[in-house]
């Protein structure tokens, strides 16, 4: 970005009238020292040779300009950000998940934004914060703030977002109001307001256009934004939408709750889920693609809550599958342990951790890379959380006592190389699980406890004896999720920070010149200074000497030294490391990873 600390402000006299034009940009960029006068004069020949009814902005980043300072090119954001600081004005970079849509479209018409190329980005009951592209331009202001009744903030920003977020939201503004008329003030079906439903039976159809395109926005703005799950929420007085990014939270929409409930209705009929039955839970999937034309898979539950009925669709990447272990968040000295393990002929392989850890992404990643042509991987799930082509996938069904042991008891004839079970709960499946072992399968399966060896002891307390264990088990991966930071934006922190890391780092003899980073927040991650997640593990591999500790002394404090003394590093510590490679925080690993004992 440009140094905004230097550039010059123009001042009342030198404010140009009308219309932005790109030759006035060339040149004061030339003036600022922002490019050189060769960059100008290039830049100058280039953009003549023809009539262009591009933005000035599109057209000069069309072109690549390169600054003195640093040799880089001037993409549309820098030069957005250069113009917000000559004409005075703040630069901002829109963030759709800020944006009150309906309030917005309250504030003026589609056409007159499109008129006047400008977009309202917030209102509050004092004022109108409105992004323009066209600084120069004021004509509209005064009667902004006529019809508004309120006063007008000004700010700069990328005219491609601003048309393409002026289409967007009036559209689903358009949509929201479409599907609200034609179902009229219908009640939901809540605990507080079962009375009102005979004052008007008019419920929405979820086959209406207007509910159509609402579900239609809502999915693909989730994909857009990298969302994990979308969370309909009914209140008392309306529905929230929300989503999950990067593990937390974001609210992003609220509309009326008949509208709400026939978006329900809408997801519902789509997954082939009963869309009258509201007194009890339900799960169904749909299939759906993105905007890049990829196959996404969402999950859907159901849940009767005391404001109607709450739907989350948990949403899966295509590309989650077939992540290599380093995208996934291995080191190094995990990678190879854990490679050398699922390539073992036979025995049980167990993931553990809390919900939404990562287990899942890590055993489909893996099962994926080993499912070649010349063996047989069948799973059976609860539910199938990803339909994969490569699989042999069941689905539980315990209304038909179709449980974990009965479907491992089932493919156990079914001639399997490889097995998946989604979760050992009990006893019996347990018992399944060791017997496919013993007789030459690979199994893979998942326990819910705080770290690797404590799934050993947990295998135990269910019942199964510990000389079946150290027949057939032969490791356990432990796993958490922590953001990591934005690497637009992190910066060097200071010498607490390095302290705390030392003092983790310190009892297992590991040195090195540490550079922990800390969060600052730009654009790109939304101010809030992480962008994405990575895995922490912790991988035991079951050696001779862990065995006769489970046979002599089964305690779990003797159990993780024992495993520590074969290699395995704790989760705090595998955080620990990755804060010292500026990857996350300390902050964020201690907050997400069990104390070391």
């Amino acid at each position: 970005m440009p140094d905004m600390s230097a550039t010059p402000k123009i001042s009342a006299r030198t404010a140009p009238a009308g219309p932005l034009r790109w030759q006035q940009l060339v040149e004061w960029l030339s003036e600022d020292g922002v490019i050189s006068p060769e960059e100008a004069r290039r830049t100058v020949a280039r953009c003549s040779q023809a009539e262009s009814a591009q933005h000035p902005l599109v057209r000069l980043a069309s072109v690549s300009m390169t600054r003195t300072r640093d040799g880089k090119p001037l993409d549309i954001e820098a030069l957005t950000q250069y113009l917000a600081g000559r004409a005075q004005l703040d630069y901002l970079r829109i963030d759709p998940l800020k944006v009150d849509v309906g309030k917005v479209s309250d504030t003026m018409s589609a056409a007159y934004a499109e008129r006047h190329k400008v977009l309202p980005v917030q209102v509050t009951p004092t004022e109108v914060v409105v992004a323009t592209a066209e600084p120069f331009l004021i004509d509209w202001v005064d009667e902004v703030q006529r019809q508004s009744r309120r006063s007008v903030r000004r700010v700069v920003a990328n005219p491609q977002d601003i048309h393409r977020y002026t289409a967007e939201f009036f559209a689903l503004a358009k949509s929201v109001r479409a599907a609200q008329k034609a179902g009229g003030n219908a009640g939901a079906a809540s605990f507080e307001q079962l009375v009102e439903l005979g004052k008007n039976n008019k419920q929405l159809d979820a086959n209406d256009q207007g509910v159509v395109q609402v579900v239609d926005w809502l999915w693909q703005y989730a994909f857009d934004q990298r969302a994990s799950d979308i969370h309909l929420e009914p209140r008392r007085e309306q529905g929230v939408i929300r989503f999950r990014i990067d593990g937390m939270l974001h609210p992003v929409y609220q509309m009326p709750i008949t509208v709400l409930n026939a978006m329900t209705a809408r997801i519902k009929l789509l997954g082939r889920m009963d869309v009258v039955e509201k007194r009890r839970p339900q799960d169904g999937r749909i299939k759906t693609r993105n905007p890049r034309g990829d196959e996404v898979e969402m999950r859907l539950s159901t849940l009767p809550t005391a404001f109607g009925e709450k739907m989350v669709m948990r949403i899966f990447d295509p590309d989650t599958a077939v992540k290599d272990l380093d995208a996934l968040g291995f080191a190094p000295h995990d990678a190879q342990r854990w490679e050398a393990l699922v390539k073992r002929p036979y025995g049980i392989v167990l993931v553990t951790g809390p919900t939404g850890s990562g287990k899942t992404t890590t055993l489909y990643s893996t099962l994926k890379r080993i499912a070649t042509e010349e063996v047989n991987v069948s799973t059976v799930e609860d539910p199938i959380e990803m339909i994969e082509p490569a699989f042999n996938q069941t689905q539980v069904q315990t209304q038909l006592d179709f449980g974990f042991a009965e479907g491992l008891r089932a493919l156990m004839r079914q001639d399997p190389d490889i097995i998946m079970v989604g979760e050992i709960r009990d006893l019996a499946t347990a018992d399944m699980a060791v017997q496919a072992a013993l007789t030459g399968h690979l199994v893979f399966s998942t326990l819910h406890t705080n770290d690797a060896p404590s799934a050993i002891t947990r295998l135990m307390e269910l019942g199964v004896p510990p000389y079946l264990l150290n027949a057939t088990v032969i490791g356990v991966l432990a796993q958490r999720l922590v953001r990591t930071l934005c690497k637009q934006c992190r910066e060097p922190d200071g010498d607490t920070a390095r302290t705390a890391l030392e003092d983790v780092v310190k009892p297992w003899k590991i040195s090195g010149d540490w550079h922990p980073y800390r969060p600052v927040g730009c654009v790109d991650c939304r101010m809030t200074g992480f962008l994405g997640r990575m895995g922490l593990y912790e991988l035991l591999s079951v050696s001779e000497a862990f065995k006769d500790k489970v046979t002599r002394d089964p305690n779990i404090l003797a159990l993780k030294r024992q495993g520590i003394t074969d290699g395995m590093r704790p989760l705090r510590l595998a955080g620990a490391l990755r804060v010292a490679e500026g990857l996350t925080t300390i902050e964020e690993v201690l907050s997400a990873t069990p104390p070391l004992d």
